[in-house]
């Protein structure tokens, strides 16, 4: 295993979310986060996946059929995704941070729709659910968010999450950070 943030991010994936698990993808992308939710929670659960982009759901929609999965795939905000879920519903809510690679370079998650929907998912987990965050940052999406999701992240209440912040120590460059919470 190539050991970078989307590896840690699976691996961390792999060990929590179990068969009939209810899944949100918060920034489906490519879909391959959608894809792997869907396998580990299996047909007796369900994967919800978000993106402003409808290119980003085309593509999430043509690697689920190709591997026979599937997903309710809704072209919204991540940050209202307390519409389509009820309060501590859900087990894992997966997001990745930054811009969709080959995408448009203009378009990327932005620092106070991000802590939103980070805020929104906190109440949506069901106590011992989990979140895997992967913040990329740098280039044209810049710092912003960045810091302004870590800020946020130690005003979270640790009596009822736990919030485990992961920096690459020696990489060059602007890393993605891996970012795990579990809810009490």
């Amino acid at each position: 295993m190539a050991l970078n943030t989307l590896a840690l991010a699976h691996d961390f994936l792999r060990r929590t979310v179990l068969p009939g698990a209810h899944c949100i993808d918060a920034t489906a992308g490519r879909g391959r986060d959608t894809a792997l939710l869907c396998e580990l929670a299996g047909p007796a659960g369900s994967v919800l996946a978000f993106d402003i982009q409808a290119s980003a759901l085309e593509q999430t929609r043509a690697l689920l059929d190709s591997r026979g999965l599937d997903a309710r795939l809704i072209l919204d905000s991540h940050e209202n995704m307390a519409r389509y879920a009820a309060p501590q519903s859900v087990d894992c809510i997966v997001f990745n941070f930054g811009r969709l690679p080959g995408g448009d370079p203009q378009i990327f998650t932005r620092a106070a729709s991000s802590v939103r929907a980070v805020r929104a998912g906190l109440d949506l987990l069901r106590p011992g659910g989990v979140m895997s965050l992967s913040l990329y940052y740098g280039g044209p999406n810049g710092y912003e968010e960045r810091d302004a999701l870590l800020d946020f992240f130690r005003t979270i209440d640790d009596r009822q999450y736990s919030v485990l912040v992961c920096d690459w120590a020696n990489r060059r460059n602007d890393p993605p950070m891996p970012v795990f919470l579990w809810r009490a």
